[in-house]
């Protein structure tokens, strides 16, 4: 591999070798560096993310050093597929269907960890919810069903500048990532995923609008979902 042992970073010349295509072939070098406790760089189904074991705390601690990012700010999770979202977080309170006709999809669903929740105390500690994406991405997807564990998941740009919809767009990230996964242009103007809070029975609050609000929207009232006003 191109990449040194130490820290997971590597020299400028051999940057361009992190690179490699976002496809099943690449697949099983992806879920080791997550198993050993790696951050990689992926597309989804919006934007580029940094991502990485959300059980392993010293990799989760190093999105935060890639990134420039308060610890304040919370990581959202990424699960293979919507049968695996009530490992990590609490959804016996929602409608029938409701994240099945949400997801795969550019959306981001914040919901309450719960007891049960077999995600480390130490992710997004004090925080009592927790954001899950299924992202209609198949490597993600595939990578994620193989390290059987949950993918923290963050925008692969330094806090404050724009998000990546290409893997040059961060480039001077790439140093820090055992390996950059390329998916081509992403199509979604850097809008990155609707983020809905589900937390309350009954209840629905777009957080952020993102590039699927209306489509979103719908689907909540289709499932008699009544939304909450916006805070402020």
């Amino acid at each position: 591999m191109a990449f040194s042992l130490e820290n997971g970073q590597v020299s400028v010349e051999n940057k361009a070798g992190l690179v490699r295509p976002a496809t099943e072939a690449h697949a099983e070098e992806a879920i080791q560096a997550l198993k050993t406790g790696k951050v990689i760089a992926v597309p989804t189904d919006t934007l580029y993310g940094f991502a990485c074991d959300a059980c392993s705390l010293e990799a989760v601690n190093r999105i935060y050093e890639i990134k420039g990012r308060k610890h304040t700010s919370p990581l959202a999770i990424c699960v293979g597929d919507v049968s695996d979202i009530n490992r990590f977080a609490v959804t016996d309170h929602l409608p029938h269907g409701l994240l099945d006709s949400l997801l795969p999809g550019p959306v981001t669903v914040v919901l309450s960890r719960g007891e049960s929740s077999n995600l480390e105390k130490s992710l997004n500690p004090g925080l009592e919810s927790i954001g899950v994406r299924v992202p209609d991405s198949n490597f993600v997807r595939v990578i994620t069903r193989g390290l059987e564990s949950a993918l923290a998941l963050t925008s692969a740009n330094l806090t404050g500048l724009p998000s990546s919809v290409c893997v040059k767009d961060f480039e001077n990230l790439w140093e820090h990532c055992a390996c950059v996964y390329d998916g081509g242009v992403l199509p979604s103007g850097r809008a990155g995923s609707t983020v809905v809070d589900l937390t309350r029975l009954g209840k629905f609050k777009i957080l952020r609008p993102g590039s699927a609000k209306e489509e979103t929207t719908a689907i909540l009232e289709k499932h008699s979902l009544v939304e909450e006003p916006a805070a402020g």
